[in-house]
């Protein structure tokens, strides 16, 4: 009987073949937070260990092959200003590429991605996370996707006007109009649909219109976790007729019960200290960790993410499950997934559920390239029947 050793060991050979495609990571944010974008002063070839959930070496200990950069811009950031903060952050991915040759590569394609595993490097893409970063406008959203945007998130934690967040009150009911067409047009480019941090109306409302498949970048299941963050089960349940894939994330206050409640405490101490509850700047840790102190956090850890993920392909099968860890996008983890260095243990724990190899080659990678390359040759098709949508949201929705 294989030992926990032999199934670390085992997890690190099957990432050597088949590396994570992780659908989330906020470093963009991170660096625009903590320094600006001055890549002199956070470099990422060395150990950021303290500072960031990522950096280049432990990229590599991790085993990651891929990875969607997150070109996020907070939601209370509106019209050209949220649009402009996107791009910086679009500009700062493009930076990290052409500052780290020898490891990172910008990848636009399923293609792209096979070809920087076959050099051993590691695939760049993007997601622009929440609508509001085209400010109502479908010229933006193909912009974004000129520049190399991959998917986006339809919204972040507020609604924007076409679509329903999980966290904010409803408003449309799921998409608007407009929304609908955002999603088609999206399907039209090959930008993939991402259903994270959406209302389950708009999660609904969008497998219905999108004839691509979509993805969940970073969410995991509300069987397991009843937070409205996460996926329910008639959702997941939807997925292997689309043929879209739901990637389970690691942040502790979406995948452990107890730590919903401790972490809106967090959360309201943060604010009553002047800061936005998302900050994760040196300052605004000191007020986490003395908040910590006198509040013991619940700890998650890579069995409670495994968890997720049993029940997520129970319900959708194993050809859609991946792995959006959100690193640098929290400020708490869970234990043995402190950074981007503890995928092995997340895969040694699912070997030791009884996960093949071959499975475990679908979640980390596979999928989410047949995912990609799935969404291509829907927008070739699309493109040979229909132009770009010029519609507006005054003309769809009576704005």
């Amino acid at each position: 009987m294989d030992t926990p050793t032999d199934h670390l060991r085992r997890a690190r050979e099957l990432l050597a073949a088949h590396p994570v495609v992780d659908g989330h990571n906020d470093l963009p944010w991170a660096l625009r937070e903590h320094v600006r974008y001055d890549l002199d002063r956070m470099d990422i070839a060395g150990d950021q260990t303290g500072r960031l959930h990522t950096d280049i070496p432990r990229l590599r200990a991790g085993g990651v092959g891929a990875q969607f950069w997150s070109v996020y811009v907070r939601s209370d950031m509106a019209g050209d200003a949220a649009v402009s903060a996107t791009l910086e952050q679009i500009d700062i991915v493009d930076q990290l590429i052409t500052r780290y040759p020898a490891d990172l590569v910008r990848a636009l394609s399923a293609e792209d991605m096979e070809i920087a595993r076959a050099e051993g490097r590691i695939a760049s893409l993007m997601g622009a996370e929440g609508g509001h970063s085209v400010n109502n406008s479908l010229a933006t959203l193909r912009a974004l996707y000129a520049l190399g945007v991959r998917y986006m998130t339809l919204t972040h934690n507020d609604n924007t006007a076409w679509a329903d967040s999980a966290t904010d009150e409803p408003a449309v009911g799921g998409l608007s109009p407009f929304g609908h067409e955002v999603v088609r047009e999206m399907n039209r480019m090959g930008m993939l649909v991402d259903l994270s941090h959406v209302a389950a109306t708009t999660m609904r409302d969008a497998l219905a219109t999108s004839v691509a498949p979509v993805v969940f970048s970073h969410s995991s299941s509300r069987a397991i976790c009843d937070h409205p963050r996460n996926i329910p089960d008639d959702v997941l349940a939807l997925l292997p007729a689309n043929g879209g894939v739901a990637m389970a994330t690691f942040v502790p206050k979406f995948i452990l019960p107890a730590a919903v409640e401790w972490t809106r405490a967090a959360d309201e101490n943060m604010r009553a200290h002047g800061l936005h509850h998302l900050d994760t700047t040196p300052q605004a840790m000191k007020i986490h960790e003395a908040f910590e102190a006198a509040n013991p956090r619940p700890v998650a850890t890579a069995a409670t993410v495994a968890d997720h993920l049993d029940h997520m392909r129970e319900v959708a099968g194993v050809d859609h499950v991946g792995i959006g860890g959100d690193f640098d996008g929290t400020a708490f983890t869970p234990a043995g997934l402190d950074d981007v260095a503890g995928y092995p243990n997340l895969i040694a724990e699912l070997l030791g559920r009884g996960w093949s190899e071959a499975d475990l080659a679908k979640l980390t990678w596979q999928n989410a390239v047949r995912v990609l390359r799935a969404a291509e040759d829907v927008a070739r098709d699309l493109q040979e029947r229909r132009g770009p949508s010029n519609a507006t949201i005054d003309q769809l929705d009576g704005v």
